[in-house]
C-alpha cells in the first residue's frame, strides 16, 4: 500500500496547524517553508481540506489557516477520505457488486480485515494524537544544544 503525496504532505500541513492550534492563522508559506514542500501544491490541499469542512481560512493582515475543530475532534480517517476521494483500498471491499468473482474470492475476506483494521487504526488517531507523538519523540532533545 502506498499513500499519495498528496495525503502525505496533506498530513504535514494539518500537522503543523494542529501544533500552533489556538494562536492564530497560520500562512502557507510558512508551512510550506517549514515542511519543505511547495507552497503551489499545499494551495491545492487547502482546497480539498476546506471543501471537507476540515480547515478555514481567513483573509486579511491576519489572515491564513486553522482547523475548523480542535485538534483532538479531527481523526485520520476523515483526512484520508478527504484527499483520496474514497476509503476502500480495493474496489471490491467498498462494493462487491463491481466484481463477478468476489462471492468466491479467496482473497477478498483477506482486503475487507485490512480495510477495518486500517480505517480503526486512523479513526482512533486524532491530529493531537500526532502532535503529542512528535512532542514526544522531541522531548528528550530538549536543551540539548549542538555549537
Amino acid at each position: 500500500m502506498k499513500l499519495s503525496t498528496r495525503t502525505r504532505y496533506g498530513t504535514r500541513l494539518l500537522f503543523e496547524l494542529a501544533y500552533n492550534y489556538g494562536k492564530g492563522s497560520q500562512l502557507l508559506n510558512v508551512i510550506a517553508a517549514k515542511q519543505d514542500i511547495s507552497e503551489k501544491y499545499l494551495s491545492k490541499i487547502v482546497l480539498q481540506l476546506k471543501s471537507a469542512g476540515i480547515i478555514t481560512s481567513h483573509r486579511g493582515a491576519k489572515g491564513g489557516y486553522e482547523l475548523a475543530k480542535e485538534p483532538s475532534k479531527i481523526n485520520m480517517l476523515q483526512v484520508m477520505n478527504s484527499l483520496e476521494g474514497s476509503d476502500a483500498m480495493v474496489e471490491c471491499v467498498g462494493d462487491a457488486g463491481l466484481c463477478a468473482k468476489s462471492r468466491r474470492c479467496p482473497a477478498r475476506s483477506l482486503w475487507c480485515k485490512l480495510e477495518a483494521q486500517t480505517a480503526n487504526l486512523l479513526e482512533s488517531t486524532t491530529l493531537e494524537d500526532l502532535v503529542n507523538d512528535y512532542k514526544a519523540l522531541n522531548k528528550e532533545n530538549e536543551g540539548t544544544y549542538y555549537i
